[in-house]
């Protein structure tokens, strides 16, 4: 049986104290309830880079320039009906304060407090690279 193969991209937003922010599913979204990095679906014809920027707009009100987006690792991870790659970038330079604007809650964390937030199971896996780097 053959997955489709679902491709987002999510950002890991790094403040001055080297804190993370994370987001949290609203209900009535699969996963509701759980902690991610925020981001979203690469549509047709978009760049990874592209669409975080818009996604971050979207979600965050914030801005960002695609320089200031450093690719730092990947999850691929088999979920029930798809197969997801999320490539995962590091941004520490943005315009605005991030605001919620679709999730349940945000909430800036260390990055070793990661582990201590239900994340989905693709999200997982980054915690190691963003303790490494940061």
């Amino acid at each position: 049986m053959t997955q489709s193969l679902l491709v987002v991209v999510a950002c890991a937003l790094v403040d001055a104290d080297r804190r993370v922010l994370i987001a949290q599913r609203p209900e009535g979204k699969s996963l509701a309830g759980l902690w991610e990095f925020p981001g979203g679906k690469i549509e047709p014809g978009e760049s990874p880079e592209a669409a975080l920027m818009r996604e971050l707009e979207e979600e965050l009100g914030i801005q960002t320039q695609a320089a200031c987006l450093a690719p730092l690792s990947f999850a691929s991870h088999s979920y029930e009906k798809f197969h997801l790659l999320m490539p995962l970038y590091v941004c520490r330079k943005w315009q605005g304060a991030p605001q919620n604007r679709e999730h349940a809650a945000l909430k800036w964390v260390r990055p070793q407090s990661l582990r201590d937030y239900a994340m989905p199971p693709a999200d997982e896996p980054l915690i190691a690279a963003l303790c490494d780097l940061l």
